[in-house]
């Protein structure tokens, strides 16, 4: 059975935390849960933690829970199968089921949990498979949609209200993928008068013009009085900017980090968005953007039917095998005693034509099987097919 057990993207961001994964942590925790089901993937992003796995119905869904420490929070958590499962993580990939409605960033994160899932070995034929279709799926949606002619990203959002705001110097801390997209935006505006990037390593400062300042993250707090934005974007699993640190300055504030990086109720702040907050700010090309992508939603569900019927006729693949062997077996016997028995010129041409004739029967009883099993009358087919087909 193929599976999905998820954080529920509608619950309060106040659970949501609660329930994120450490990211130095996932590998471990995918390893755990090798001993649960035979394959797993975990797709652990700023604001998404998703389980795929591979495993039997019984309880491999509690015992998932509790390897992630989810027992208590079950309510809040999704859970889909078979088919829906892999139709889930389609949608995932084009930006359907995003908080920014076809934000770009998730299809770089499925790719990058594959790669997490080939590195440790808890990926295999199935999820290999799904996670490979549903980046092809993904790709493909985004060209399709012209997606790319109504850019829309929580870093796009913010950089946007920052210039809407008429605010000129801003402080971001945290450079993981948002950190990096907010700086080069924000680096583009003209309004912009400076940029000041905290980082733990100075080395991974990039050239990202004259407005950019890369700075020791240990001395954040020295350059408040300097900016009128700060945006936090960090993988802290706990709170980094206190109420005291920020209290009474008039600063706007959007926190994008799950769990939380600024702690709530600092007086005299002009705004403190947090990223639900942030993605219903996002009005302006929602719309397009939905028309774009229901109109295009025939390329997803075109994945979704390869995937599935691949999926289905897994079970039948020996069989198949045996068929294909079969018509090798058939077609030897009949070749030597003809070549044997007539004098030929071109052998390889007659053993070619043998060849073709016996495929040609077998790759057309295994059309008629597929097409059978997929309708629901596979049994009684491999059993007709059986009986034609034997030695």
């Amino acid at each position: 059975m193929l599976g999905v057990l998820g954080v529920n993207p509608k619950a309060d961001i106040r659970l949501r935390e609660k329930m994120v994964l450490v990211e130095k942590r996932v590998d471990k925790k995918m390893e755990d849960l090798r001993g649960v089901c035979g394959e797993n993937i975990i797709l652990n992003t700023c604001n998404r933690t998703e389980v795929y796995f591979v495993g039997d119905e019984g309880g491999t869904k509690d015992e998932i829970l509790k390897i992630l420490g989810w027992e208590g929070f079950k309510d809040y958590t999704f859970y889909y199968r078979d088919e829906k499962a892999a139709e889930h993580l389609f949608e995932v990939a084009c930006g359907f089921d995003s908080l920014i409605l076809g934000e770009e960033q998730i299809l770089g994160q499925v790719k990058r949990s594959l790669e997490r899932g080939r590195n440790i070995k808890s990926a295999g034929q199935v999820l290999n498979r799904l996670f490979l279709q549903a980046i092809a799926c993904g790709k493909e949606f985004r060209t399709k949609a012209k997606l790319h002619e109504v850019p829309v990203s929580v870093a796009s959002i913010v950089s946007k209200e920052i210039e809407k705001r008429g605010k000129k110097r801003v402080l971001i801390f945290g450079y993981g993928e948002i950190g990096r997209l907010c700086a080069k935006y924000l680096c583009s505006k003209d309004s912009l008068e400076k940029v000041y990037i905290a980082v733990r390593d100075l080395c991974k400062g990039e050239n990202l013009g004259p407005k950019a300042v890369f700075v020791e993250f240990s001395l954040w707090r020295d350059y408040l009085k300097e900016v009128e934005v700060l945006i936090s974007c960090t993988s802290s699993p706990h709170i980094v900017v206190k109420k005291e640190d920020v209290d009474g300055k008039k600063l706007l504030i959007f926190d994008l980090a799950v769990p939380r990086d600024v702690e709530e109720g600092a007086l005299g702040v002009e705004g403190h968005y947090n990223i639900d907050e942030v993605s219903r700010m996002n009005e302006e090309n929602l719309e397009e953007r939905r028309t774009l992508m229901e109109n295009n939603r025939a390329v997803l569900e075109k994945h979704v039917k390869e995937f599935t019927e691949w999926y289905r006729l897994r079970e039948i693949t020996p069989f198949i095998e045996n068929v294909k062997n079969f018509a090798e077996r058939v077609y030897k016997p009949r070749f030597e005693r003809f070549k044997n028995k007539y004098r030929i010129d071109d052998v390889r041409t007659a053993e070619l034509l043998f060849k073709s004739t016996a495929d040609a029967f077998a790759e057309n009883a295994i059309r008629v099987l597929k097409e059978e099993f997929l309708e629901g009358r596979g049994e009684e087919c491999m059993r007709l097919i059986a009986k034609i087909f034997s030695d």
